[in-house]
C-alpha cells in the first residue's frame, strides 16, 4: 500500500488558492479510482483506493499546512507503512506555473509543510512531487499573500491542467516508480509525450 498525501489547508476560506493544489491532486485521484473522503482519522481526511493496479491512501491533512507532518507520521505509524511508501504532493513557488517535479528524496526548499513532515519524520528520504505554482509578482504584498489569494480564471484554468497532468505522474509513479515517472514527468511541459 501507498501513502499518498496531498498538502494544503482546510476550509472554505483556502479551497481556491494555490497552497491547497496538493489537495487538489488528491481529490483527482479519489476521482479516478471511485473513492470518496468520508473519514477524518489522524488529523486527516482519507480513503483507500485501488489505482494503477496499487492499493493507496489518500490523505488531506487538516492540520494546516505548518503542522502536516503530525498527520502524516501519525498515518505512517498507524497503517503501518514505512517511509519508502510515502509520497507528499504540495505546490511549490520555486517552480513555474504549469510544471512538476517529482524526486526520491530531498530538503524542504522552505515549504513549511514540507518541514513539517520532514521534522516529524526525522528523515527527508521520501517522494515529493512539486506543482509549479510560480513567485510573487504584480498586486500581491508578500509570498503568504500570494499563496493565500484565490486564483483567477486563467490560473485556474492552468492549474486544473497541472492537477490533471499530476494525477497521470502519480499513477505512472505507481506503476512503474520513482524514476520512471521522473523521466517521463520532470521535463518541462511542451517536451512532455
Amino acid at each position: 500500500m501507498f501513502l499518498l498525501v496531498g498538502l494544503g489547508n482546510p476550509g472554505i476560506r483556502y479551497a481556491h488558492t494555490r497552497h491547497n493544489a496538493g489537495f487538489w491532486v488528491i481529490d483527482e485521484l479519489a476521482f479516478r479510482g471511485g473513492a470518496k473522503f468520508k473519514d477524518i482519522k489522524f488529523n486527516a481526511f482519507i480513503t483507500e483506493t485501488v489505482l494503477a493496479g496499487e492499493n493507496v491512501l489518500l490523505a488531506k491533512p487538516l492540520t494546516f499546512m505548518n503542522r502536516s507532518g503530525l498527520a502524516v507520521r501519525a498515518l505512517l505509524e498507524h497503517f503501518p507503512l514505512g517511509i519508502e511508501d510515502l509520497l507528499v504532493i504540495y505546490d511549490d513557488m520555486d517552480l513555474p506555473p504549469g510544471r512538476l517535479r517529482l524526486r526520491p528524496k530531498g530538503g524542504s526548499g522552505g515549504h513549511k509543510g514540507m518541514a513539517s513532515i520532514i521534522a516529524q519524520l526525522g528523515s527527508e528520504d521520501f517522494s515529493r512531487l512539486r506543482l509549479g505554482v510560480g513567485r510573487v509578482s504584480g498586486d500581491f504584498q508578500d509570498e503568504a499573500d500570494f499563496l493565500l489569494t484565490p486564483l483567477t480564471p486563467e490560473e485556474k484554468e492552468q492549474m486544473h491542467d497541472l492537477v490533471l497532468t499530476a494525477a497521470d505522474a502519480v499513477e505512472v509513479f505507481l506503476a512503474g516508480g520513482v524514476e520512471e515517472a521522473m523521466n517521463r514527468y520532470n521535463a518541462a511541459p511542451r517536451e512532455q509525450d
